[in-house]
């Protein structure tokens, strides 16, 4: 008996060591998957935060271009206002010149233009100012002195046809005299104390109509000259631009 006792003992202890070495191995490969489960977490979790800074990124560069957009939008508002009080003060200050049909004054994009009409201005084939076109450049030059951020453009325009040949010797073509008449508008310009740097001469000829030149009315509304009022700042990309 006692020696079957203690086989029994020993059996059983045996059984209790497999037993304990069973579950060891268990816990072991359930560990591992833990680990592993862990891992792909922290692995997921790091890609997701990766992805929240690269959408918060995007959401505050969208929001800065939103804020320059709408910035941009308040500066073009702006600048429209102020071509618009420019224009009606130009018109309100040579009033009485535009109801005599003296001048016109036009609003473009980014500027204003005076058209003077030639007949006041010059005589047939010359390029010297009436008095009367003086007394009127006068009120003009008083109107621009108050535009010191604008460049002024003085363009001579003719009709297309030829100069008598008793002029031609001084004048060959329209083109040297829409630029003499620009030129001659310029210095009377200065001579008012609108400094030169800020103004310059050019002619175009008979080449930029503003009515057909087959009838005499056409001619008279080709025969013109052009003062414009242009943005510093365009005339500074034009320059760079043709550079």
């Amino acid at each position: 008996m006692k020696k079957q006792l203690c086989f029994g003992i020993a059996v059983l202890a045996v059984m209790v060591v497999a037993t304990g070495c069973v579950s060891t191995g268990k816990f072991d490969k359930m560990q591992a998957d833990k680990n592993g489960e862990i891992a792909a977490l922290q692995q997921q979790k790091s890609k997701q935060e990766q992805d929240n800074a690269a959408l918060k990124k995007q959401v505050a560069a969208l929001e800065q271009k939103n804020t320059a957009t709408e910035q941009e939008k308040a500066a073009l508002l702006a600048a429209n206002q102020q071509r618009q009080q420019q224009y009606e003060k130009l018109v309100q200050d040579l009033g009485k010149e535009v109801e005599k049909g003296q001048l016109q004054v036009r609003q473009f994009k980014n500027m204003l233009s005076v058209d003077l009409a030639e007949k006041i201005f010059f005589d047939s084939g010359r390029a010297a100012l009436k008095n009367e076109g003086k007394e009127v450049l006068k009120k003009v030059a008083e109107a621009l002195k108050a535009y010191e951020n604008k460049v002024i453009r003085v363009v001579g325009h003719t009709d297309n046809v030829k100069l008598a040949k008793s002029l031609q010797a001084t004048f060959p073509t329209n083109w040297e005299l829409s630029v003499a008449r620009a030129t001659s508008v310029v210095r009377f310009l200065q001579d008012t104390g609108i400094p030169p740097e800020r103004m310059i001469p050019s002619g175009r000829g008979e080449y930029e109509p503003v009515a057909p030149n087959d009838t005499p009315e056409g001619r008279q509304k080709n025969r013109r000259i052009e003062i414009m009022l242009i943005d510093k700042s365009l005339v500074s990309e034009m320059t760079r631009t043709a550079n």
